[in-house]
């Protein structure tokens, strides 16, 4: 709606608006709408290092954090066997009794993990990014609170940049993975600590960390934006990772999680969060709707309903590439009827030859 400008105007006045600016940065238009405002870059900076209330300045980095065009050009501090971890675990406070257990259960079994009982002061961005990249893998806590913070996300989205292996356990009960979360998680196995006693879920955490060490072929997290999507993966720790997804050979008989498998296996990141609630019927229809309308206004009305739900713009070239799996799709499900009816004419045909050998 272009109400950033609005925002920037209040943000002295509601210094709530801050933590929304924070939110929104993760999205790569919003970005350079921030960036070109060089009056508000200014007060960021100002406030990063002045202020003396520490949320705000935790906010204001969060800020400046998105808004850097890069992270891969970070100085990163000589590592050494002394000062990495084999885990960090990436939680809400809100979760911390818990997260506590879990933490010293992984020390009893001899793994070295970093996690933040304190509540980092200071420059929490820097904090946390020296954290990730002294780490090895992340333990990412899911939950409502943890999904609703910019700083988990950020944390989050930091470990995924740096190609971190995750591994992701629920917390909450009744909660389901949405939003940037789930779109972060993908498909990757989930240990549920609330399906399990504690210690038979900690046993599942410890089997899967394993996993992960022994087999370079784990699953990973899928590189991709962030965004949000309202299909749910209730994947368990007790598939297998490495299974390949079976598709019925008609696309129309293709459930929603056929959808989701297919857009993933193709890389078509983006579409699998814009397509969440589409079974292959609506992939079918949504096909002819883009084949058959008036290009410029199919393409505006892709773009609004991309935006109410990922928050990002439709990329044209993912689209292009969806319609033309699409199409394959449709001429191998046409070949195969061809080659199926071919068959049943032939055996018709050498029924009919037959008869008349035998009646010869």
């Amino acid at each position: 709606m272009n109400k950033i400008p609005l925002l920037i105007e209040i943000c002295e006045q509601y210094p709530i608006t801050f933590d929304i600016l924070w939110a929104l940065s993760f999205n790569q238009d919003i970005q350079q709408q921030l960036r070109s405002n060089g009056i508000f870059m200014s007060k960021l900076i100002h406030l990063a290092k002045e202020c003396d209330n520490e949320q705000m300045r935790k906010m204001t980095h969060g800020i400046l954090w998105n808004l850097e065009s890069t992270h891969q050009d970070r100085t990163i501090s000589e590592i050494s066997d002394e000062n990495i971890f084999d885990i960090m675990i990436s939680y809400s406070h809100k979760d911390e009794i818990i997260c506590k257990q879990i933490y010293e259960e992984l020390v009893k079994s001899g793994y070295r993990v970093w996690i933040d009982f304190d509540q980092m002061h200071g420059n929490v961005m820097d904090g946390m990014a020296q954290a990730i990249e002294r780490s090895r893998t992340i333990v990412i806590c899911m939950s409502e609170q943890y999904r609703k913070s910019n700083y988990c996300r950020a944390e989050a989205h930091y470990a995924f940049q740096r190609q971190l292996k995750i591994v992701p356990i629920l917390l909450q009960q009744y909660y389901q993975p949405d939003g940037w979360l789930l779109f972060l998680i993908g498909q990757l196995i989930y240990v549920d600590f609330t399906k399990f006693e504690f210690l038979r879920a900690m046993d599942m955490l410890l089997k899967e960390l394993k996993a992960e060490e022994i087999s370079e072929n784990s699953v990973t997290p899928l590189r991709s934006r962030a965004g949000t999507a309202s299909v749910v993966c209730n994947t368990q720790i007790e598939i297998n990772p490495s299974s390949v997804p079976i598709f019925p050979k008609n696309i129309q008989d293709w459930t929603k999680k056929n959808v989701h498998d297919w857009l993933i296996e193709h890389d078509l990141i983006q579409m699998s969060q814009f397509l969440a609630n589409c079974d292959g019927r609506g992939l079918l229809y949504l096909n002819d709707f883009i084949k058959n309308g008036e290009t410029k206004q199919v393409i505006n009305l892709l773009q609004d309903e991309s935006l109410r739900q990922t928050n990002e713009n439709l990329s044209l070239v993912e689209l292009s590439y969806f319609r033309s799996l699409i199409d394959q799709q449709k001429h191998i499900c046409k070949s195969k009827s061809i080659r199926r009816s071919t068959r049943r004419i032939r055996n018709r045909e050498n029924k009919y030859f037959l008869s008349c050998c035998q009646l010869i």
